[in-house]
């Protein structure tokens, strides 16, 4: 990206908090230092080159993930950006493979933004003050689906840990960024079934000695034990 002299505009009270995630360090490194020197209401306080250094960061979730669309892992595009929004995190995408339909599926699940890495350093830095504004795209709802009935048929443990189908479906929903009456909703059962799976869900991952108590906690044991590739 392209270098040009600016002087450091005014930040927030409180600088927003950056990740930036490309499995090219140079790249990595390069924001950092272009946001360091000329964006005073942006702080790094993340930088990853794999999926997995992101979400296990004890600084996730942020308030932006610039988020490379191709890294050497098997987690979907989509799947990295719902957990982000999930915990909060806008999304921008910052990509060489610039077509349509990778455009459609990141906006699609989620994502702010969808720029190509051709665009110069002060120009996706005015980028992502606009998306910190609000200017945003919304995904489009998944379809609904219905499941097992609570406590039937735990699935095979990962890690130490056996969620039955209703279980996972619920888990996977929530990680997503749908709200517990939202879960409830996709799952054709009512507030309190939706609450009673997590629940179970939290408990299980508790009993093999992996916290999952806040919803940030949730979301890296859903990650890690690939319920949302």
């Amino acid at each position: 990206m392209t270098s040009i002299e600016h002087a450091p505009k005014q930040g927030p009270a409180s600088p927003y908090r950056l990740a930036l995630l490309d499995d090219h360090e140079l790249v990595v490194d390069g924001l950092a230092r272009w946001f360091t020197d000329f964006a005073a209401d942006f702080t790094v306080v993340i930088r990853a080159t794999n999926w997995m250094d992101l979400i296990r960061d004890p600084e996730f979730p942020v308030d932006l993930v610039l988020m490379d669309l191709q890294l050497g892992d098997t987690v979907s595009i989509e799947s990295r950006i719902r957990v982000c929004r999930a915990a909060g995190a806008k999304v921008v995408v910052v990509t060489a493979v610039d077509d349509d339909e990778s455009r459609r599926r990141s906006l699609d699940a989620g994502a702010a933004g969808f720029v190509s890495k051709t665009l110069p350093a002060h120009e996706l830095v005015d980028y992502a003050r606009r998306v910190m504004r609000g200017e945003r795209l919304q995904r489009h709802p998944a379809s609904a689906a219905r499941v097992d009935a609570p406590g039937t048929g735990d699935r095979p443990d990962r890690h130490g840990v056996a969620l039955s189908a209703a279980e996972e479906k619920a888990l996977r929903y929530y990680a997503q960024g749908l709200s517990t009456v939202e879960v409830g909703r996709r799952m054709d059962v009512g507030y309190e079934t939706a609450k009673t799976y997590l629940r179970r869900v939290r408990e299980k991952y508790a009993k093999a000695g992996r916290p999952a108590s806040r919803k940030a906690e949730l979301i890296r044991r859903a990650a890690e034990d690939g319920y949302l590739e």
